[in-house]
């Protein structure tokens, strides 16, 4: 469930990021998860079986909060 105000459009897919042990490109993330300021991503190398998480931390002024109240 996407609980901030990020949707699933605004989050940028990293592309074939290397393997954090073999350098191997790794065409897609195998989950993403969105938080608050942040977005963490699984990855899984195909070629060595080495698995990492990489989080991409935002600056907290581009973070919109939705109104409290209507």
């Amino acid at each position: 469930m996407w609980e901030t105000s990020m949707t699933r459009a605004d989050i940028d897919i990293p592309k074939h990021n290397p393997c954090a042990q073999c350098g191997t490109p790794i065409a897609k993330p195998d989950w993403i998860e969105p938080g608050e300021g942040r977005v963490s991503y699984l990855w899984t190398c195909r070629a060595c079986g080495y698995r990492f998480e990489a989080v991409a931390i935002f600056d907290s002024s581009s973070i919109e909060h939705p109104p409290l109240a209507a």
